[in-house]
C-alpha cells in the first residue's frame, strides 16, 4: 500500500499525542515535552500527511483534591483552566484523562479501588471536571488503564510490590467498571462534549503451535486481559470460566443493577498497545522453549500465569529491539481483528494509543536514534491497521503516548518479558521483584482445573 492511499484510507482519522502531563501541576509545566513530543507529531506528518492536532494530558486528580472528597485545590483547578485555554489559543483541540493510574492519598490509604465508595467518589470528580471544563475538552478518558491499578496492583501486587491479595483483589476490577461507568453518566449529566470513553490495554497474540492447547491458552490470555474488562462493558457480563464461575463475581462485590452501569455506553474506546505475545499451555513449555534460549525471568514470569493455565514464549525468527521486543507490525492489526471477532457490532468507534515501545530504542550503527526506521514500523503498523478499516472496522482515533511517560514501570518490568530471542546480548535486565517471584499471587484460590490441567474460561458466543 502507498502512502496515498495509506492516507486516503486514514483521512476520518483523528490525530494526537498523548503523555501523561498533568495539567494541575503547579508551574512551571510546559505542555510539550520538548523534542520528543515533536518528533511523534513530525513522524505522523510525514507517514500520514496530516498534522496531528489534538493533546490528550491527565487533569490530576491527587492534585485536585488533595484533601478528601469535596474539597478542592482552586489554584489547581485554576492551573487546569489556563492550560486548556492556552492549548486552544494555539488551534489544539484538548483531550483530557481523568486518571492514570495514582488515586489521591485518602482514597489510597481507605483501600483505593478495592473500595467501593472508590467508584463513587470518581463519579463525583468527573462530574465537577464536566461542569467546569466540559466546553472546551473534545475527547474525555475516564482512565488511562484499567489492568495496572486492579491486576497489577491489587492482584498480584507489582505496583507497588506487596499489596496484591490474589483472586479476591479482583473486586477491584469491578469497581474500577463501576467508576468508569458513573463517570460517563455524571460527565453527561454535567454537559459535557465531545466524545466520552475509556482505555483498555488491548493484549494480542499468536499460540505457539497447533495444539489446539496451545489455542486455548491463547484464549485465556484473551480472557484474563481484555475480556475481563470488555466482557462487562459491551456484553454486561462478567467473564465466565467454563465450570459456570465468574473469578470477579465469587468475590461478592457485584450489587444489582451495578453491570447496567458498566455497560453505560461510550462514545470511543482506547485500545492502548504495546507488544503482541506467543502463548503456549503450561504443559508444552519444554517443547516449545528449549533451555538455552529460555530467559531466566521469563520463567518467573510464567510461573504466576501458569496458574491461568497459559505461559509465553518469545518468538523465534523474527526482527527485535534491543531489549528482546518482537517487531511485528501486523500485531496491531490483528489484535483489533480479535476483539472484532468477538464483539463485531457490540464494539464502539476505536482510537488506538499507540505506546511506542517497540520504537523506544531504535538505533542506527552509531547509537543515534533511528527515524527512518521508526517510521517505517509506524508506516508499517498504520498500513495493516488501513486494511482492517477498509473492511468497515471504526478506526476514529490514533494517538502516540509518550515513551518517556512511565518511564519507571517500563525500566523495572518491561524489558523482563523478552518476547524475541534477539540476535544480540541486551542490555542487562533489572532484577525480578521478590514479591512478585515468590507471591504467587494467583497460588490461593486457582480454579479447578479442566483437561490436561488447564483451566478452561468460555468465550463469548462469536457473530
Amino acid at each position: 500500500m502507498s502512502d496515498g492511499s495509506l492516507h486516503e484510507s486514514l483521512r476520518g482519522v483523528d490525530w494526537g499525542v498523548a503523555t501523561a502531563d498533568t495539567l494541575a501541576a503547579p508551574p512551571p509545566h510546559r505542555l510539550e515535552r520538548g523534542g520528543h513530543f515533536r518528533q511523534w507529531t513530525d513522524d505522523i506528518r510525514q507517514v500520514v500527511g496530516v498534522v496531528p492536532d489534538t493533546h490528550r494530558m491527565v487533569a490530576g486528580w491527587p492534585r485536585l483534591q488533595p484533601d478528601g472528597p469535596g474539597s478542592w485545590d482552586r489554584a489547581a483547578l485554576d492551573r487546569c483552566d489556563r492550560a486548556l485555554d492556552a492549548m486552544l489559543a494555539r488551534g489544539t483541540r484538548p483531550g483530557l484523562t481523568l486518571v492514570h493510574q495514582t488515586l489521591p492519598p485518602w482514597l489510597d490509604d481507605s483501600g483505593g479501588w478495592l473500595a467501593r465508595d472508590t467508584a463513587e467518589h470518581f463519579a463525583a470528580y468527573a462530574a465537577e471536571l464536566g461542569r467546569r471544563f466540559g466546553d472546551r475538552v473534545e475527547r474525555w478518558i475516564t482512565s488511562t488503564d484499567l489492568a495496572s491499578p486492579t491486576l497489577a496492583d491489587h492482584v498480584a501486587g507489582l505496583y507497588p510490590p506487596s499489596r496484591g491479595i490474589g483472586r479476591d483483589g479482583l473486586r477491584s476490577v469491578h469497581h474500577i467498571l463501576l467508576g468508569n461507568g458513573l463517570a460517563l453518566q455524571a460527565l453527561r449529566a454535567a454537559g459535557a462534549s465531545g466524545r466520552l470513553g475509556t482505555t483498555v490495554t488491548l493484549v494480542g497474540g499468536y499460540a505457539a503451535t497447533d495444539d489446539p492447547f496451545d489455542r486455548l491458552a491463547l484464549e485465556r490470555l484473551e480472557s484474563w486481559t481484555n475480556r475481563i474488562f470488555l466482557d462487562p462493558m459491551l456484553l454486561g457480563t462478567h467473564m465466565v470460566t467454563e465450570d459456570d464461575v465468574s473469578p470477579v463475581e465469587a468475590t461478592g462485590c457485584v450489587h444489582p443493577g451495578d453491570l447496567e452501569t458498566i455497560a453505560t455506553a461510550q462514545d470511543v474506546l482506547g485500545l492502548s498497545w504495546h507488544t503482541p505475545f506467543r502463548v503456549t499451555a503450561p504443559e508444552n513449555l519444554p517443547r516449545v522453549l528449549p533451555a538455552r534460549k529460555c530467559p531466566g525471568t521469563l520463567n518467573e514470569v510464567n510461573r504466576l500465569l501458569a496458574g491461568l493455565g497459559f505461559a509465553i514464549i518469545p518468538f523465534d525468527d523474527v526482527e527485535t529491539t534491543a531489549y528482546g521486543w518482537p517487531i511485528l507490525p501486523e500485531g496491531l492489526a490483528d489484535a483489533v481483528a480479535g476483539l472484532c471477532d468477538l464483539y463485531d457490532e457490540l464494539l464502539p468507534p476505536l482510537s488506538v494509543i499507540d505506546n511506542g515501545m517497540g520504537d523506544l530504542d531504535l538505533v542506527d550503527d552509531t547509537g543515534h536514534a533511528d527515524g527512518a526506521r521508526r517510521r517505517s514500523l509506524l508506516r508499517a503498523r498504520l498500513t495493516w491497521l488501513a486494511r482492517l478499516m477498509d473492511r468497515g472496522v471504526d478506526v476514529c482515533g490514533y494517538e502516540y503516548w509518550s515513551v518517556l511517560d512511565n518511564l519507571e514501570a517500563k525500566l523495572r518490568y518491561t524489558r523482563l518479558y523478552a518476547m524475541a530471542v534477539p540476535d544480540h546480548e541486551p542490555p542487562p535486565r533489572p532484577e525480578m521483584p521478590s514479591d512478585w517471584v515468590h507471591g504467587g499471587a494467583f497460588a490461593p484460590a486457582v480454579a479447578a482445573p479442566g483437561p490436561s490441567g488447564l483451566t478452561l474460561v468460555r468465550a463469548p458466543a462469536r457473530r
